[in-house]
């Protein structure tokens, strides 16, 4: 799995802007302020926790690709970087984190309610998860593209299948918005 996880990173361009980017930096940036400590969970190449650094958050980012990683320590020096263990639990200390960003992770995980139930053992009490994911409503444009075998996403969300995963996961104070293609969900 894990060089699979690295082949996809290898063929995403260096620098190349996330989907939906300012967006999800919008979104986040309203939810996390200078000194909390932010669990970037799944941090890709670093972009949102290059922008958490700039904002003054203390940034931990994790990923189970070693690609990934790699690009983002180049692209935010200032936070630290931990390699993940896919399936594993979460190697940090219970309440070590203000807020977990999870931007775009959930629907590449296998075990989503295992690890939603890992985030909130690592999020502190009265701390924020912060989720965004692709939006997959009652009526999708159903293309071979959109679900193609091959892509690496695993899951599909719609608003209410988002909310009880996290309900299951043991979050119960829950907002979800559509954010144009994607939903954006914060937790407590």
């Amino acid at each position: 799995m894990q060089d699979w996880r690295d082949a996809v990173w290898r063929a995403v361009p260096d620098g190349a802007e996330p989907e939906r980017f300012a967006t999800r930096r919008a979104f986040l940036l309203d939810h996390a302020a200078a000194g909390e400590r932010v669990l970037d969970l799944g941090c890709g190449d670093g972009a949102f926790a290059a922008e958490l650094l700039g904002a003054g958050c203390a940034v931990t980012m994790a990923d189970v690709a070693g690609e990934a990683l790699r690009r983002a320590r180049a692209r935010a020096p200032g936070a630290e970087a931990v390699t993940l263990a896919e399936g594993e639990p979460l190697p940090f200390a219970e309440d070590a984190f203000d807020v977990v960003w999870a931007g775009e992770v959930l629907e590449h995980v296998a075990d989503v309610v295992g690890l939603l139930a890992e985030v909130r053992r690592v999020l502190r009490w009265g701390g924020r998860l912060l989720v965004t994911t692709p939006w997959h409503g009652r009526v999708v444009v159903a293309t071979d593209a959109h679900f193609d075998p091959r892509a690496d996403h695993l899951r599909f969300f719609s608003a209410r299948t988002l909310r009880a995963v996290l309900e299951d996961a043991g979050f119960n104070e829950i907002e979800i918005r559509r954010a144009g293609r994607g939903l954006n969900a914060s937790v407590t």
